[in-house]
């Protein structure tokens, strides 16, 4: 590409209009389904790394038509959101979705994320337990499960641990991400996708999208921050206390979505959020990847509205709060130095792809 696209590029034409919402501080620009009334329940969609809000374009329309009001939204320095130097830390994030539901005019939400939009729900939930009614979780485990899986699991380590390293040297990664038309992202996902679903034209349309919507200026030095704050936080007081801030066992329901061929993600990431969501349901959707909600729409909708519609579980604990500190197992237990050790020796093992 000659010119870097414009961040209205990500605007486009269908079933849906476009907003521009204004909420801790930044400018988001947000989608939802024309003529869908304010006042039905909101669900907020949240997307994942790499991608942006045309990630829920199935459910949007899907969620609108069974009586809900579906918002997707471009994070924090993606697609034509604004893109602040600073603000990619759990407790921003957080931030932004809790000023994102009062400025949408509600006082309260379901929340459904995907990837980085997943550990942004997960980290609402617990650090603004009011706003948030329910979340939906894909491809995205807890964040101290993540952790914990990640130094314990020599899979998943290799799968999720190794690759978000190389993204932590400032403008190293910003030129990998961008380089050849961000062919990064075409390789992102050609190897999480399901096979079925890279023989579609769908497929070849959500990459090429994707791809020009990484190079809109800032998004590729956006979107790793994400990511950095996520690994140098660890080794920082910070980070120490927002992973102390999320040991909480959630009391709201809780959905786990993952794509059975998902080979980033593993089973035992995401099934482990249990220890802190006291009612989560874990599903896998046969025949999806990491991408499962866009390469098995219906299934992954079907799952998502039996949810909505379910009551939820009753609960022992009657205080206000939502959430109640839960003490890790040992084997969980967590200190720099030894996560420091850890990285060093997931270095030097081999890992596949």
């Amino acid at each position: 590409m000659s010119e870097a696209p414009d961040p209205s590029s990500v605007r486009l034409p269908g079933d849906w209009v476009h907003l521009d919402v204004r909420a801790n501080g930044v400018r988001f620009h947000a989608v939802e389904p024309a003529g869908t009334p304010a006042d039905r329940p909101l669900v907020l969609l949240l997307h994942g790394f790499g991608e942006f809000w045309w990630s829920w374009r199935h459910q949007l329309t899907a969620l609108a038509d069974a009586g809900y009001r579906a918002v997707a939204v471009d994070l924090r320095g993606y697609g034509d959101t604004d893109k602040p130097p600073r603000g990619y830390d759990g407790w921003t994030l957080a931030g932004d979705t809790n000023g994102l539901i009062r400025a949408l005019g509600h006082t309260s939400a379901t929340l459904i994320g995907h990837s980085d939009g997943g550990l942004v729900c997960w980290a609402t939930a617990t650090l603004h337990p009011r706003v948030v009614d329910r979340i939906v979780v894909v491809a995205s485990p807890h964040p101290r499960a993540l952790r914990h899986r990640a130094l314990r699991d020599r899979a998943q380590r290799s799968q999720f641990l190794v690759p978000f390293l190389r993204n932590q040297l400032p403008r190293l990664g910003e030129r990998q991400v961008t380089r050849d038309d961000a062919a990064f992202i075409a390789d992102y996902f050609a190897h999480r996708a399901s096979a079925s679903w890279r023989g579609t034209e769908d497929y070849a349309r959500t990459v090429a999208l994707n791809r020009s919507a990484m190079l809109i200026p800032n998004v590729a030095h956006c979107s790793l921050e994400y990511r950095r704050w996520a690994y140098r936080s660890q080794f920082r007081p910070d980070g120490w206390r927002f992973m102390e801030l999320m040991d909480q066992r959630l009391h709201l329901p809780v959905l786990a979505l993952r794509g059975r061929d998902d080979p980033y993600i593993l089973s035992d990431a995401m099934a482990d959020g249990h220890r802190w969501a006291a009612h989560q349901t874990y599903r896998q959707i046969e025949g999806g990847g990491h991408f499962v909600h866009q390469e098995r729409p219906e299934a992954v909708t079907e799952a998502i509205l039996e949810f909505l519609r379910s009551e939820p579980e009753a609960t022992t604990d009657v205080a206000v709060r939502k959430t109640r500190r839960i003490r890790p197992e040992r084997s969980s237990w967590y200190s720099p130095a030894r996560f420091a050790a850890r990285i060093r020796r997931s270095r030097r093992a081999p890992v596949g792809r």
